[in-house]
């Protein structure tokens, strides 16, 4: 069978994978099909965020034609001190040098810019004892600094979780993403395309897949199917995701079509499946499964499978292999301690019921097959499959 690249495109989350590539890797597995999936946000941050990529980052904004705020020139006033602290600090948030904590909080190691003028009573928030999370904190609007200045002098789209978001938020048509990805590329979309190049060399795949869970990857996701398409014609590209789950089930625009060969929903095992058949001659294109294509410059709804959806007992275990778990970084965006699940700490995800049992909210859209059909996993399964995750990661 082919041969698979599985790809979350910049950006979602910085301190754990996304966990769509890891399921379809372990599906895969079950098929004895050979994939290799990448987590492309993580590995451009930890492009940009290195001495040597902030040293580009403020050559670039040197060179700028654009006009500073007082705040950008404050962090350019400061570059040195950033670029003097940038390593031990990511080193620090991926919990490799922990002893920095008390540097950080003395208040002299980090420079500061506009993002610690709105700091919290921080004795109230952590204490008097809670000094690695204070330092995390502190870390975090280091890095916010940092964040703003890219946006404001090198890359209006950049965002920790998010790229170019406000394209596909405010998507009226495809006309605005369109005139986004003619331009010349932005030194982030650089990053994105050197390391996209070196994991197709390495993987060789006849398919990618590339998984678009929220506004902020369209992007990302369009950006490499572009350059696929170019300098890798052979290769056909899939997307697929939560983002095309809800927002693309209608879709008529032949346009996205000269980035990527199909755009599927939901579910996404059977779908896969059915892809790599017909990449293999053994399947017609019209019998593939909840998949658009393009035939004659005319969008066409391919679902003519009669094969069901994979049962959750039949998924398999997510598969973390191939991902960087443990360069991830734990930050801490917000003090209030209910939100630290979002971006502090790397955690295993597991799906213990496929669907929702209740189906009744009215602000969900409960006829999406993946949220009506309800099928849980007995309690020996999903045990199991912890089990085997605890001994991969």
């Amino acid at each position: 069978m082919s041969k698979v690249l599985l790809i979350t495109p910049p950006f979602t989350q910085l301190n754990t994978p996304y966990p769509a590539t890891a399921y379809l890797k372990g599906f895969l597995n079950t098929k004895n099909v050979e994939s290799f999936q990448c987590d492309l946000g993580i590995e451009v941050v930890l492009k940009i965020f290195t001495k040597n990529g902030l040293t580009k980052v403020f050559e670039i904004a040197s060179n700028s034609k654009l006009e500073f705020s007082i705040n950008a020139e404050r962090i350019l006033a400061l570059k040195h001190h950033y670029i003097a602290t940038i390593d031990e600090v990511i080193a620090f948030l991926q919990h490799k040098n922990p002893t920095l904590a008390h540097l950080i909080c003395d208040g002299f190691y980090l420079p500061e810019a506009s993002r610690f003028a709105e700091i919290d009573d921080l004795e109230w928030a952590f204490g008097t004892m809670g000094l690695m999370d204070k330092a995390k904190h502190l870390a975090t609007l280091y890095l916010e600094d940092i964040s703003d200045f890219i946006k404001e002098q090198v890359d209006p789209n950049f965002g920790f979780s998010r790229y170019a978001e406000h394209l596909a938020l405010s998507a009226n048509s495809f006309e605005p993403i369109e005139n986004e990805l003619k331009q010349n590329y932005s030194f982030i979309d650089e990053l994105l395309i050197e390391l996209l190049d070196s994991k197709i060399q390495h993987a060789q795949p006849q398919l990618v897949c590339i998984s678009v869970p929220f506004p902020g990857n369209l992007f990302g996701a369009l950006r490499c199917g572009q350059f696929i398409k170019k300098k890798y014609p052979t290769i056909l590209v899939q997307m697929g995701g939560g983002y095309p789950n809800t927002e693309l089930r209608s879709l008529s625009e032949p346009k996205v079509f000269q980035y990527v060969d199909f755009i599927s929903l939901d579910d996404g095992e059977a779908v896969l499946s059915n892809i790599l058949e017909y990449i293999d001659g053994k399947r017609e294109i019209s019998k593939l499964k909840r998949t658009f294509g393009l035939v004659h410059n005319e969008v066409v709804y391919f679902n003519g499978s009669s094969d069901f959806d994979v049962a959750q007992i039949q998924v398999g275990t997510p598969d973390y292999s191939d991902l960087f778990i443990e360069k991830y970084l734990s930050i801490l965006e917000i003090v209030n301690p209910m939100h630290r699940l979002w971006s502090d700490g790397r955690w295993n995800k597991l799906t213990l019921a496929h669907g929702c049992y209740w189906g009744k909210c009215s602000f969900c859209d409960v006829s999406l097959d993946y949220i009506k059909n309800y099928e849980p996993i007995s309690a020996k399964i999903l045990c199991d499959r912890i089990e085997q995750i605890i001994e991969q990661t």
